[in-house]
Order: structure tokens, then C-alpha cells, then sequence
């Protein structure tokens, strides 16, 4: 483990999280009160700075915002990112705004047109819990992976936390990538992250296999940052899984 800043990371959200969140270490959740301690939460975290933009702004000044044929939307969100992105060493500001990202991104309005019946607004609910702390994650620009968190194993995590099977765990993560395959929601996704500072970038192939993703600045080296992923993720990810046998002791 790497880790530059051992002061805790302490925000109130909106939205009660799941008490058993607090299976992995180094988080607590007490209502919608989450307390972090990097120490032992991150695998990694060498980073103690996020760009972000306030959400407000992203939405009354680019959700509603159509691309043209000079203006594809991933510009339109680099732009965005350029003209008001700000950086911030405050974490829970970034938890906050991540919260208001995902609760838009997966708001309950969209389970009729998943086509996945098993799919409720619970298992929404669970997904914007854990995209919400996995917002934390950084990439550079070089592509080097400085910030590791147990949320970036996405399936991994919520099985943890939530009891999940291996099946309804990548069903969770299916819909987790969906902005790949939904191009109506791969345009929201890119508009949405402009909140984050960047796009939502995937370790996956064309199917799960618990890589992950993290919300990467436009430009980083998709490269390194496939290396370094590839370098670091089975380890770690069994270190996830060793906490769903005490979780379920």
C-alpha cells in the first residue's frame, strides 16, 4: 500500500448508504454519514487531488446541450471540463459531487428500457453507492493508476457489501458498463462525468471480468493505464474477496 495523507475523509451524502459497506476496510457508514480512512481503505493512494466542476453547472449548462456535426459531445464535455473543471484536494466535496452524478445516472426512469428484468431499483441503489465511492480512484495523464480503492473492483466490492452471487454481481456490472452499449446513455455518461473531470474509462473486455473503471482525464494514456491495471488487479481483487467469507462468518 501507498498512501500520502492519513487524515480522515468524513462526508454526509443525501442518501443513507448501506451499513454493510463498513465489511471492507477502513470505511464507516452511519446514515448518510460516511467516514474513510485512507490508510486502510486505499490500496493505493498517492494522489491528494481531484478535478471536478460543480454540478449545478453541469446541468444547466451541458446535460441539455446536443452535439452537431462540428461539435461531438465529447467535446462538448472537454470544453466543459476546461472552462469551469477546478481542482480540489477537499474529498468529500468529490464524494458529493460523485453522489449527484450517479443518482442522475442511474435514476429508477431507466429500468424499463434496460431490457434486464432482474434488474430493480434497489440494484440502482447499490450501483449508485458504489460508483459514488469509487469516484475517489484517479488516474494521471501519464496513465499511471495513483489512487486504488476496493471499489474499483467493481463485482468484486458488491458482493462484499452486498451478498451478491457471481451471476447478479456481473449482471450489476453489465449495467454498469451499459453507457457502452446504450448510446443514449453513453452520451448522458460523458456529459454526467464532465462533473468528475473526465469520461468513465473501463479495465473490461467485452464482457466483466471485475477490472473496473474510474473516471479518467481526457488525454491520460490509455496505455499505461491498461498495464498498470493489468499489473496490479489479481492481487487485489482476492484481497476483496477475503473479506466476503468474514462477511458472511
Amino acid at each position: 500500500m501507498t498512501t500520502i495523507d492519513t487524515a480522515a475523509i468524513t462526508v454526509e451524502l443525501p442518501e443513507a448508504f448501506d451499513t454493510r459497506w463498513s465489511r471492507l476496510p477502513g470505511i464507516q457508514v452511519e446514515g448518510r454519514r460516511i467516514t474513510i480512512d485512507p490508510a486502510e481503505y486505499f490500496f493505493r493512494f498517492e494522489s491528494h487531488a481531484w478535478l471536478v466542476a460543480d454540478w449545478e453547472l453541469v446541468k444547466s449548462q451541458l446535460l441539455d446541450v446536443d452535439e452537431t456535426t462540428e461539435s461531438a459531445v465529447e467535446q462538448l464535455a472537454l470544453g466543459f471540463i476546461k472552462q469551469h473543471g477546478q481542482s480540489t484536494s477537499d474529498a468529500a466535496r468529490v464524494l458529493s459531487i460523485a453522489y449527484e452524478v450517479y443518482a442522475y445516472l442511474f435514476r429508477e426512469e431507466h429500468l424499463a428500457g434496460l431490457g434486464l428484468r432482474q434488474i430493480t431499483a434497489e440494484h440502482l441503489r447499490m450501483l449508485r453507492e458504489a460508483a459514488t465511492l469509487m469516484a475517489l480512484n484517479k488516474v494521471e495523464l501519464d496513465g499511471h493508476i495513483s489512487n486504488v480503492g476496493p471499489c474499483w473492483f467493481f463485482p468484486a466490492a458488491t458482493s462484499v457489501v452486498f451478498d451478491l452471487d457471481e451471476e447478479t454481481g456481473c449482471l450489476l456490472d453489465e449495467v454498469y458498463h451499459g453507457g457502452w452499449f446504450n448510446e443514449h446513455r453513453r452520451i448522458e455518461s460523458i456529459k454526467a462525468h464532465a462533473a468528475l473531470g473526465g469520461r468513465l474509462v473501463h479495465g473490461c473486455q467485452s464482457v466483466p471480468d471485475q477490472s473496473g473503471g474510474v473516471v479518467a482525464p481526457y488525454g491520460a494514456s490509455m496505455t499505461n493505464f491498461r498495464d498498470g491495471l493489468a499489473e496490479f488487479k489479481g492481487d487485489w481483487i482476492k484481497q476483496v474477496h477475503a473479506h466476503r467469507a468474514a462477511s458472511a462468518a
